[in-house]
């Protein structure tokens, strides 16, 4: 039996307009200015991701909507308030779900929800309700009176998950949710907020994972440097950036020799674009098999030919490129 997803917030604490609303939001850090500018739009119900690769402003931006480091300049709205004057009021209506689980080890399952929900002022009586509800939500049903120290890192991120809507928030903020869990824990959790978002929790979140962005977000932005390099859907953002299919091809030259380099020319001819890996050739196309056709008349030795759909992930990389950041 699956398990429904909690209530929403009751109709008298909404509010109408964007939830999240940044306008030229500064960051910065003496000299460093982690970011540098953006204008950002949550509208209620919404699935908003941020991408980017480390140092991007990720991180900063979402601790400045979490209402726990000011701006340094531009503007900023929380549900319709401003995070430096109303942070406290505004923090008790966010849910929050940090990049490493933050759980007390030593108490149960049970246990972990209701402390949390003595936080916000919560009844005993309410307290309880809302635990079980909520670990059934969860499916930590069975896990309740068991020590949290023993469960999988699966059953920490729902308990996680489950403590951050104790307070029935307008938005949940979710950082990185999914790092480090095996494929069915991940798919585990999608389902759930996927569920969250169907009754109208708004969900901001940062990932690593192309297609976890690609799965929850209904928009997000690239960030790279503190800026905004691109924003729209998942598909908007492919149709844009990238091409319909991506060829990848595996040469029988010598991987960064001069033969590569022309057939990579050759082949630009009839694509978008190629791009030269140590190990392989992609070639960016709206028809994948005209190329690989060009490539056999040209007589190009090719070891192999894979033909996927273009992702998330090539737009990531066009706009930010594969060198590692620190």
């Amino acid at each position: 039996m699956t398990s429904a997803a909690p209530a929403p917030a009751p109709p008298a604490q909404r509010t109408p307009g964007p939830l999240v609303e940044a306008r030229g939001l500064v960051k910065a850090f003496g000299d460093f200015t982690a970011v540098a500018g953006i204008d950002v739009a949550v509208a209620r119900g919404e699935a908003f991701g941020f991408l980017g690769p480390n140092g991007a402003g990720k991180s900063s931006t979402m601790r400045m909507i979490g209402c726990v480091s000011p701006p340094t300049a531009g503007t900023l709205r929380v549900l319709g308030a401003d995070p430096v004057r109303d942070g406290s009021a505004i923090r008790a209506r966010l849910g929050v779900v940090p990049q490493r689980d933050t759980l007390d080890e030593e108490l149960t399952v049970r246990e972990n929800v209701l402390v949390y929900a003595r936080y916000f002022g919560l009844s005993r009586a309410r307290a309880r309700a809302k635990a079980a509800e909520l670990l059934e939500f969860a499916q930590l049903t069975d896990r309740a009176d068991d020590k949290v120290e023993p469960l999988s890192g699966g059953m920490k991120r729902r308990l996680t998950i489950a403590r951050a809507l104790v307070n029935d928030p307008e938005v949940l903020l979710l950082d990185e949710p999914t790092t480090g869990l095996d494929p069915q824990a991940r798919h585990v959790l999608w389902d759930k907020l996927f569920r969250l978002k169907r009754q109208g929790v708004t969900l901001v979140l940062t990932t690593h994972y192309m297609d976890e962005a690609e799965q929850l977000c209904d928009r997000l932005v690239v960030m790279d440097g503190g800026r905004i390099v691109a924003e729209g859907s998942p598909r908007q953002l492919i149709e844009r950036y990238s091409t319909r299919e991506v060829l990848e091809l595996r040469l029988a030259a010598e991987p960064g020799g001069e033969e590569v380099a022309r057939a990579a020319e050759v082949l630009a001819g009839g694509a978008g674009r190629t791009e030269v890996l140590p190990d392989r050739l992609l070639v960016y196309t709206d028809d994948a098999d005209a190329v690989a056709a060009e490539a056999e008349r040209r007589g190009i030795a090719v070891l192999s030919a894979l033909t996927r759909r273009s992702t998330l992930e090539d737009v990531f990389l066009h706009l930010t490129g594969r060198t590692l950041v620190d």
